[in-house]
């Protein structure tokens, strides 16, 4: 199945947020980024997003970047950032919205594979099922997905990133995701 050029270009993007929030690019993805091109962009909010990533990318040393995404979000004992989205969206204990994620992974087709320990509600996997409901299902499946996995824990998940003394360069992925998060929540008003 081709995609429309738009519609291959949020997959990616998605794919890129999600490898971003898996783990440290390496020197391959940090030159990449580096040298990607200019966004065209009708926001001006994502296309400067887009341009601090790729100098941030361009200037960046591959050890200190891994360094920086070790000791903010996986450090022994409790990371300073969590990347699971649970704890942004918990309000009571009785709450359980990973049973309710898995439930709705379910439903699109999709499961944790055996060989992942990481819970569905890591801020990557969720990316992932984005981009692989953008290449794959209509656009009420991504806005559904999306008003409730992503857009309620968009903002205080950036914004702890973003706060962190210890990011750099992850607070240009932060702003980067916000930026890209709210082109997408405003093209899903729009439905």
């Amino acid at each position: 199945m081709s995609l429309p050029p738009e519609e291959q270009a949020r997959a990616n993007f998605y794919a890129l947020l999600s490898r971003l929030f898996y783990a440290a690019p390496d020197a391959g993805l940090l030159a990449a980024l580096g040298q990607a091109d200019k966004l065209e962009a009708d926001d001006p909010a994502i296309a400067q997003a887009w341009e601090a990533l790729a100098r941030a990318a361009a200037a960046a040393d591959p050890d200190a970047v891994r360094e920086e995404y070790e000791n903010t979000f996986v450090t022994a004992g409790r990371a300073p950032v969590t990347l699971y989205t649970s704890a942004y969206s918990v309000r009571y204990t009785n709450e359980m919205p990973l049973a309710g994620l898995r439930a709705e992974l379910a439903g699109i087709g999709l499961a944790r594979r055996n060989e992942v320990a990481e819970p569905e509600d890591h801020i990557a996997a969720l990316c992932d099922v984005m981009r692989f409901l953008v290449t794959e299902n209509d656009l009420a499946d991504q806005q559904r997905f999306f008003g409730r996995w992503i857009q309620p824990i968009v903002e205080p998940l950036c914004n702890a990133i973003e706060t962190n003394g210890q990011t750099v360069f992850y607070k240009h992925v932060a702003r980067m995701t916000k930026a890209f998060f709210s082109l997408e929540r405003s093209a899903f008003e729009m439905l």
